[in-house]
């Protein structure tokens, strides 16, 4: 029995439970009594069985044939399909292969006979070493140990020693059911990360006849899925796909998974993601490592970057994409038992022994065919004497090039002697020079990626380029400011956010810094040019710029956005500024779920509008009232149509709740101004106004509704509302803005973008002192 699971509750099968048995036949038992507990007592004994063959596993069930089918069990059961062949992918999709591949899709090879000989023998010594040693997690790690994974593990045991040597074995026993459950999560969503795999699937080791194979291909993408699905922030990258595929060759597909999280996130940190910062940093050891160890090829190579930009595919995929498959499995063997130090120590080998032919290159080109043709030619004891291209081809690339034909060398040689001669080198001292290039390399990919920002964003904005450097700044230091003095949990909630794989529509650039809620608030108080009186008034236009510049509802505002509502605020005309502000005080900026007090009992009505240094109209005048009136819609309506011209979408209008909260915002941005109380006169005209506007458009509206039941027009910018409800459009609201030349003046006048970053930045630094001090005194 492999595994024990329940399927989904039908009129026809009630309550099945599905027996999956290693003979790849499987036996649906219904109409269970109390099936949770049975299926959940059954599968505790399963495991408890399965674990205690693994650890008492003899000799025989130690040497697995390679011509054994593989075993697999299903977690997922659909009924609903018809067509057998979507039964069929769908049951191969949704199947956990509990076997490595290799036991059933065997690479052939010449000398098949000689090559199991040496499998054997290999085995045996393994045996002798487990008998004498131990076996497992409590296996004495000896010096014998070293010169057995240096000749190459055997197949049969590859699998089982790369879980013990990362200790990933451990993993994969603390986390029961965690595979089979992301797999579940996964499967079947699409994002950015899932596109990728997609595309990489059919390149992963092509010539292999298991991922010449549905089976194969099944199960590659499930664990890099799975894994995107576990780390959004890694997601999934190039070169994952090529180790992974070697990792479920030789390891069952769970431990394939667990072994891939062992690599990623301890082994090769840093290395896996889209800045690459750990291979990076590794390639600037290995330039100051060249240096140390290999003095003489240094002095000769004077630009070092040129071999180090070469090596970086030897960390990135362990040799898998430059060393012949069976002679990078064996690099693969000793990286899981030495770690990366091996990596380093092979690399200033093979740079050793072409060290000549590399001091006489004067270009990157003959340099990178030398190393090139080298490692093509490097073998094992199995397939030393069988190059990886025709002897033709290698003899007419080398009369092309000059280059000297290489000697094949035996990978099992050439590690040795990577281990003897560089054995001083270790990872204490590996892990030095890190954090000594590390500051270094972060600060080169910072200024990269600052530069190619201002790149983006310059060409969608006025602002200058002083400004906007200043700007990023800004607005990359209240990023860390939050992120590690902030409030830990939303910051680690908004780091996680920001590198959510599903997020297609920013580029990475504009996804590396971003604001949350909170952070952008902070920026707001500092960057704003009009002051909002009390402090709980300006927090609610932070709070409503934030909706209205997050477009895409991911709670996050790219610094391509905070640029544009800055520019906005200091380099557009007054148009642009009061249709922010009409913005700000419509839906979606402003939410239902704002309920203040002002607003339950207004302070504004339309039937006592607000008269401020006028006459009161005689009753025998209406006439002119009423003529009055139409000149100004008239005068709206000349300039809805010019406003059109420019404008593709009307603004929605503005009710009577809404233009409250537009009148106190405008009183707020007064205060402390030196012509305070002309701006305090003109907006209570222009409030006066436009509460007659609407009460009229209002009373036509009731009006029309009684006359006729036909159906209401429908609302455009300028027209009437489409219900029977007060309101008012934008191109009314700045027609009466107009009207008042100390309001026009107001916000005509050029704010100083310059001065005010230089406060921000004061007042910036003074908050991150004060948190600093107050994390000291806690």
């Amino acid at each position: 029995v492999l595994s024990i699971e329940k399927a989904e509750s039908t009129s026809p099968l009630p309550n099945p439970v599905i027996v999956s048995m290693r003979s790849k036949k499987a036996f649906q038992l219904i109409d269970l009594l109390e099936r949770d507990e049975l299926v959940e007592s059954m599968n505790s004994r399963l495991r408890a069985l399965h674990w205690k063959h693994s650890v008492f596993r003899n000799k025989k069930d130690s040497r697995r044939s390679v011509t054994s089918p593989t075993p697999y069990y299903t977690f997922y059961y659909d009924t609903g399909f018809s067509d057998e062949e979507k039964v069929e992918e769908q049951v191969l999709r949704n199947t956990v292969n509990s076997e490595a591949l290799m036991t059933a899709f065997h690479q052939s090879q010449p000398g098949n006979n000689e090559n199991k000989s040496t499998e054997l023998v290999k085995e045996q010594l393994w045996e002798d070493h487990f008998t004498e040693f131990g076996r497992g997690v409590h296996m004495f790690r000896t010096e014998k140990i070293q010169r057995l994974v240096a000749m190459g593990i055997p197949e049969s045991l590859r699998g089982e020693l790369w879980m013990t040597f990362s200790d990933a074995c451990s993993e994969l026993e603390s986390h029961q059911g965690y595979y089979a459950s992301l797999v579940q999560k996964s499967m079947g969503h699409s994002n950015l990360a899932t596109d990728e795999i997609e595309r990489d699937l059919h390149r992963s080791l092509p010539d292999h006849p298991a991922f010449q194979n549905p089976t194969g291909i099944a199960a590659l993408r499930r664990v890099l899925t799975a894994y995107a699905h576990r780390n959004p922030k890694i997601g999934y990258c190039q070169s994952m796909n090529i180790l992974t595929s070697v990792l479920l060759l030789y390891a069952k597909e769970e431990e394939a998974f667990w072994l891939l999280v062992a690599v990623c996130e301890r082994m090769l940190p840093d290395y896996f993601n889209r800045r690459v910062i750990g291979a990076q940093v590794d390639q600037s050891v290995f330039e100051e490592l060249i240096r140390e160890r290999l003095p003489e090829l240094a002095e000769q190579v004077l630009d070092l970057s040129t071999l180090s930009s070469v090596s970086l595919s030897w960390f990135l995929t362990l040799f898998l994409s430059v060393l012949p498959f069976q002679s990078a499995v064996c690099v693969v063997d000793c990286f899981f038992f030495q770690g990366i130090k091996v990596i380093f120590q092979l690399g200033l080998a093979v740079l050793d022994a072409n060290s000549a032919q590399l001091s006489a290159c004067t270009d990157d080109g003959p340099a990178l065919m030398i190393l090139t043709s080298f490692l093509e030619q490097v073998g094992n004891t199995e397939s030393a004497c069988v190059p990886s291209t025709p002897p033709a081809a290698e003899e007419n690339r080398c009369s092309d090039t000059d280059i000297p034909t290489t000697r094949h060398t035996n990978i099992t040689d050439l590690i040795n002697e990577a281990l003897g001669k560089f054995r001083d080198l270790t990872v204490q001292q590996i892990e030095r020079l890190r954090c000594l290039h590390r500051v270094r390399v972060l600060q080169a990919h910072e200024d990269t990626i600052k530069d190619n920002t201002l790149r983006l964003v310059s060409s969608d904005v006025s602002i200058s380029p002083e400004n906007l450097d200043d700007l990023y700044d800004l607005f990359k230091t209240e990023h860390f400011i939050t992120l590690y003095w902030g409030d830990s949990s939303s910051a680690a909630a908004a780091e996680a956010a920001a590198w959510q794989h599903t997020d297609s529509g920013h580029s990475f650039v504009e996804r590396l810094y971003r604001l949350d809620r909170p952070q952008f608030k902070s920026l707001f108080g500092l960057l704003a040019p009009w002051s909002s009186g009390s402090s709980q008034h300006t927090d609610m236009l932070a709070n409503r710029t934030f909706i209205l510049l997050d477009q895409d509802r991911d709670n996050l505002v790219t610094f391509k956005e905070f640029a544009s509502w800055l520019e906005t605020l200091y380099c557009e005309d007054l148009n642009e500024k009061i249709r922010l502000l009409y913005r700000l005080h419509i839906p979606p900026a402003l939410t239902e779920s704002e309920d203040e007090p002002s607003l339950t009992s207004p302070l504004l009505s339309t039937n006592r509008p607000l008269y401020v240094n006028k006459e009161t109209p005689v009753p025998d005048s209406g006439e002119e009232v009423k003529d009055y009136q139409e000149q100004l819609k008239q005068m709206l309506r000349d300039l809805v149509k010019e406003k059109e011209k420019d404008v593709d979408k009307p603004l929605p209008l503005m009710n009577q709740r809404e233009f409250i909260q537009f009148c106190k915002t405008l009183y707020s941005m007064f205060h402390g101004e030196p012509e305070e109380n002309d701006l305090f006169q003109a907006i209570a005209k222009v409030t006066s106004l436009v509460l007659q506007i609407g009460e009229a458009g209002h009373r036509e509206q009731t009006k029309a509704s009684e006359e006729k039941a036909a159906e209401p027009t429908q609302a455009s910018d300028g027209a009437l509302a489409a219900d029977d409800e007060w309101m008012v459009s934008y191109a009314q609201i700045l027609a009466s803005l107009l009207t008042e030349q100390a309001l026009v003046n107001f916000f005509e006048k050029p704010a100083d973008l310059l001065a005010k970053i230089a406060q921000a930045k004061q007042n910036q630094y003074h908050q991150r002192a004060g948190l600093l001090t107050l994390g000291g005194t806690r």
